[in-house]
């Protein structure tokens, strides 16, 4: 289980989900991203890319501990759901046994931030007991962008409205929301910003403690390839030209700079930090 310090402030990845995703003419991942145009960006291999030339995916969730602070950045699928994303099938994964092995309790969280509120992001918020979703976290505050709810809350979209219903809406229901602004402080080490394009109220994490830094992407980048080619996006961004703006507004502000980035959806080693490469980005793990 990968983990790294940020000065007094520990990150876990928790793992829900690896995927594999061969590039397929009528349904790629990113368009752009065929085996044959991976090869001219080595430094992807072997952990970002295999010998197929197929990008390596991963769907975890992230457990920050800081002083006297649980907190879980976004919250994957989750268990028992019928997704469009899957297939239209579910998944039945060990989730919370690997959240136990990290040493944490459902009960000893005390706050789940989603960094939007996409389908691969909000799942265990809740689970299915005795027929109704529950929260998952029963002792914690559940950190909502009100921006990214007011959007998708009002947005004629089946799949979506699914997915608010089992995974937003019982935590609303339990009391246990706060609708928070992009710029939202959680803890003096810890801070919302916004990062929006992908979806329009999306955020990440900075985490600043004893003069170092972190950043946890959520999805301003699905994978490192778009460190190389920052104009690379997946057809479900909300609006691409703004998330390409975002996402090389903050690369610019991260490369050189001595601060972790912790990629939301990066194969491991899943963490690095991000280098100047010509008129683009590389990743170093």
């Amino acid at each position: 289980m990968l983990s790294w310090q940020i000065g007094r402030v520990k990150v876990t990845r928790v793992v829900e989900m690896e995927l594999t995703t061969r590039w397929r003419a009528d349904r790629p991942f990113i368009v752009e991203a065929t085996p044959e145009a991976l090869k001219s960006t080595p430094w992807l291999h072997p952990h970002f890319v295999n010998d197929e030339g197929s990008l390596l995916v991963s769907i975890h969730a992230l457990l920050v501990e800081a002083s006297g602070l649980r907190l879980v950045v976004d919250t994957c699928i989750g268990n028992d759901r019928n997704r469009a994303f899957l297939g239209g099938r579910s998944i039945s994964t060990p989730f919370l046994e690997h959240l136990e092995a990290a040493g944490w309790t459902r009960e000893s969280v005390d706050l789940v931030l989603c960094t939007h509120l996409h389908v691969d992001h909000v799942g265990w918020n809740t689970m299915l007991e005795g027929g109704k979703w529950v929260p998952t976290f029963p002792n914690a505050r559940y950190l909502i962008g009100k921006r990214e709810y007011d959007h998708w809350n009002g947005e004629d979209d089946a799949e979506q409205q699914t997915i608010l219903s089992d995974s937003i809406r019982p935590i609303l229901d339990a009391g246990l929301a706060d609708l928070v602004e992009m710029d939202h402080v959680i803890s003096p080490e810890i801070r919302l910003t916004p990062t929006t394009g992908h979806t329009p109220g999306h955020v990440s994490v900075l985490i600043t403690s004893e003069g170092e830094r972190a950043m946890i992407t959520g999805d301003i980048m699905h994978h490192p390839v778009q460190m190389a080619h920052p104009d690379w996006a997946p057809s479900f961004d909300s609006d691409k030209a703004a998330a390409i703006a975002t996402r090389k507004r903050v690369l610019g502000e991260v490369a050189d700079e001595p601060i972790l980035v912790i990629g939301t959806h990066f194969a491991a080693p899943t963490a690095g930090r991000v280098r100047r490469d010509g008129d683009a980005f590389r990743f170093e793990v």
